[in-house]
């Protein structure tokens, strides 16, 4: 019997199935709700099957039977990816669907410039992006939901491969008019009796914890938070300094009051930034050109996006052809 849907239709479920409404399904994929409204419709009339239940102003939940559908339609739209990248890779072309995942306090600084790069060089090759903390990345990849991500080198599971692009040395965020701000640099030791807006997050936290046990000191933790921008404006009104590895594009937290960033002195270990994929892959043509876009790319855009604002010289700023030595290692032909 012939199929009387679509894979269009497929991605449509998948998407509303993943997050839960029409909405996000159609800003996900990048196309209209009536169009994914509609798709989700179609293939409930083809398939004789109820596949959410809609709630009112709500969102949509899978149906029993929906649900062992979503699972089936995740597994049709991967081995339809895998055609598409095989004929990529036997043509020598670069095309297909690539989803990225990338760590949330950084991914709206990087990814949406790196995306638009990428595609505007291969532009039969479609994007999406999911923004995750680090535990939510590691699941994403192991779900086969990402086929890779941008992200620290923190805690790392041996299940999946990190490939480093850049080191991204502490810094210290404090109010203008904090005791440490006139500072050229900020110790451990000078840190320790002032009140810390910690970004709670999984695995940063114990990172930046570990600057002060390795020195035998306790953070003296005021507020936490999960959220870049509320740690920001925490900071900026005087409820203490935080630590951060990446320096927001503005000196101005959302409330417009100002913040100073001061390097961390003592040699505290760096994060590197790099690229997270499932260990042991066989990479597509696809991927492998992705990996070197991603690491050219962050390398040149580095000091406008302020990802290396010290200064500081840094262990995985190779040279060109080392780099690509690098990825080459993890992505043989």
């Amino acid at each position: 019997m012939p199929l009387r849907f679509s894979l269009r239709q497929l991605e449509y479920f998948v998407g509303v199935g993943e997050t839960g409404s029409i909405a996000g399904a159609s800003q996900r994929l990048n196309v209209s709700s009536p169009s994914v409204s509609a798709g989700i419709s179609q293939l409930e009339v083809e398939l004789g099957v109820q596949l959410f239940i809609r709630h009112h102003a709500q969102g949509m939940t899978p149906t029993a039977a929906g649900l062992q559908i979503l699972d089936q339609a995740r597994l049709v739209l991967r081995q339809a990816g895998a055609i598409n990248d095989m004929a990529g890779d036997l043509s020598g072309s670069v095309r297909g669907s690539l989803a990225i995942g990338c760590l949330s306090t950084f991914a709206q600084i990087v990814v949406p410039g790196l995306r638009q790069s990428f595609v505007q060089e291969h532009p039969e090759v479609r994007t999406s992006q999911i923004e995750a903390d680090q535990s939510g990345l590691f699941s994403l990849q192991r779900q086969a939901r990402i086929d890779l991500a941008l992200t620290y080198d923190l805690d790392l599971p041996r299940d999946l491969t990190f490939i480093p692009i850049l080191d991204l040395p502490p810094m210290v965020a404090l109010y203008e008019t904090h005791p440490l701000a006139h500072l050229p640099e900020i110790s451990i030791d000078q840190l320790a009796p002032h009140p810390m807006v910690l970004l709670d997050l999984p695995h940063s936290a114990e990172y930046f914890m570990s600057f002060f046990t390795d020195h035998g000191l306790r953070a003296n933790i005021a507020e936490r938070t999960r959220d870049m921008a509320v740690m920001r404006g925490l900071v900026a009104n005087g409820f203490g300094y935080s630590i951060i590895n990446v320096r927001p594009q503005s000196d101005l937290a959302p409330d417009r009051k100002p913040i100073r960033y001061v390097p961390l002195s003592g040699g505290q270990r760096a994060m590197k930034l790099g690229i997270l994929t499932s260990a042991g892959s066989n990479h597509t043509q696809l991927h492998k050109t992705f990996f070197g876009h991603a690491q050219r790319w962050i390398e040149d855009q580095a000091d406008r996006l302020q990802l290396n604002p010290t200064g500081r010289a840094t262990g995985c700023q190779q040279s060109s052809a080392a780099s690509r030595s690098i990825i080459a290692s993890h992505c043989p032909s």
